[in-house]
Parts: structure tokens; C-alpha cells; sequence
């Protein structure tokens, strides 16, 4: 059996309780190199065989987990955040359907989570913004054509942008040529919930200037749209003037 597992965005407390369990119980993790905290590989049971997939191709993972099931053993496939998210598992689970081997996912708290709690922020903020695209810069890695940047930005929602960091002055210059004007509001944050996590708070126009001065240049998400500045109107869910299903407004 394989279960891939989400670690959370960092702080090894963040991790689900079920996947702490599945930690404790396997006799092998596979996981994603320095984007997992390492503290996490405390709960493994002594005799684990750990590996760092940083340092392996598909088909060495692959090759793990064959000879784990072949030996009656139990596997976890340990990826940062919420594996959904740029975790390149569908082709780990497409082998193992292949071959005819059994596997759960266990979901996890995504850093673009983390994110906003480092921040102290709401994505979806009434006449700000109700729409949060996460997406990447191209680079190494391609988009597909409709889903550059510069074409998403132009929607002026709250944007998360992963794996990009590398890329902040093309990621700035994307943003401008959308809805996004330079005295929009951005924040990078790096490494979120871990010890060492750092926050820079900017604007568009300044966002390439503000990362290279505080030294990010790896493993740090992006963010922009409104939802950072001050102004929004309040909820309507606790409006004392709006009906709901379980209390009646009070029109004032």
C-alpha cells in the first residue's frame, strides 16, 4: 500500500493527524527533499527506509515502491503542502493503477494557505475580490498559451503564484501588463509557518525590487490583489439588516 500524504506548509504541527499517523506506521517515506521539513521524519518508526526524491527520477520512486509492495511493506509518499498543488502525483498514480497497486491520498494544508495565515489576510474579501487564481510564471516548465500571466492578471483578482520566485522581475512585468497597476498591493512570503519564515510587503510596482533586497530567491510564494490593502465592506452573512436560514435581519 502507498499513501501519498500532504505535509503542510512547513511547521511539522501543521501536518493532519492522520498523516502524522500514517508517518509513524510506514516502513518507508519517500519524500520531497528541502521543501519538507525534515522535523517530520521524526515520527518515522526505527527501521524506516527513508529517500529523498530530490534526488531521484520518477522511476527510482517507482522503483521504491515496487520493491516496498513486493515485500508486503507499507510506503509513504510524503510531498509538501497539499500534493494536489504542483505535486506531479497523477503520474505516480497512473503507474501504480498500472501495475495494479493500492493507494490513498491524504490531503494536506497548501502553503497559499499558509500563506494568508503568515499574513494575517483574507483572499475573498466582499467588493475586493471573490475569485484567487494559483497559478506560475513559465519558465523551464511551460503554461499552456491561455494561461500566461499577463492574460490571468487581467482578471484583477487575488493571484498566488508558486515556483516563481526565481522568475520575479518577468512575474512583475506580467502583472503590469494586466489589471494590476504598480500601486497594487503584493507580499512574498517565504517559507510559510517554518522557524525561519520571512514576509515582505510591497506593491506590484516594487515587488522585484523588495525580494532582492531581502535576499528571497527560492522557495517563497507570491501574492497580489487588493485583499492586502484596507479597504473592503464587511460580510454580509453577519449583517444584523441580513436574513439567513437560522436568524431574521433587522432592518435598520
Amino acid at each position: 500500500m502507498v499513501h501519498f500524504v500532504g505535509a503542510g506548509p512547513g511547521a511539522p504541527d501543521l501536518i493532519t493527524q492522520r498523516g502524522a499517523a500514517f508517518l509513524q506506521a510506514a516502513d518507508c517515506i519517500i519524500y520531497a527533499g528541502s521543501l519538507v521539513n525534515p522535523a517530520l521524519l521524526g515520527l518515522a518508526k526505527p527501521g524506516c527506509a527513508i529517500y529523498n526524491s530530490a534526488e531521484m527520477t520518477l522511476e527510482q520512486v517507482l522503483d521504491v515502491m515496487h520493491r516496498m509492495e513486493n515485500a508486503g511493506k507499507t510506503t509513504v509518499r510524503l510531498h509538501t503542502g497539499d500534493p494536489c498543488l504542483y505535486g506531479a502525483i497523477r503520474e505516480q498514480m497512473d503507474a501504480l493503477d498500472a501495475d495494479g497497486i493500492c493507494y490513498d491520498d491524504t490531503p494536506g494544508v497548501s502553503s497559499f494557505c499558509g500563506a494568508a495565515a503568515a499574513l494575517n489576510a483574507e483572499y475573498t474579501l466582499p467588493t475586493v475580490s471573490q475569485t484567487v487564481i494559483i497559478t506560475r510564471m513559465e519558465g523551464r516548465t511551460p503554461v499552456p498559451e491561455r494561461e500566461r500571466l499577463a492574460s490571468l492578471a487581467a482578471h484583477g483578482a487575488t493571484m498566488v503564484i508558486f515556483l516563481s520566485i526565481g522568475l520575479i522581475d518577468k512575474v512583475q512585468t506580467a502583472l503590469l501588463q494586466g489589471a494590476y497597476s504598480p500601486d497594487t498591493p503584493a507580499a512574498v512570503v517565504y517559507k510559510a509557518s517554518w522557524p525561519e519564515e520571512k514576509i515582505v510587503r510591497c506593491t506590484v510596482g516594487s515587488l522585484a525590487e523588495s525580494t532582492r533586497a531581502a535576499g528571497i530567491t527560492k522557495t517563497a510564494l507570491i501574492v497580489v490583489g487588493d485583499f492586502l490593502g484596507k479597504q473592503y465592506e464587511r460580510s454580509k452573512l453577519y449583517d444584523p439588516a441580513f436574513t439567513t436560514e437560522f436568524r431574521k435581519g433587522d432592518p435598520v
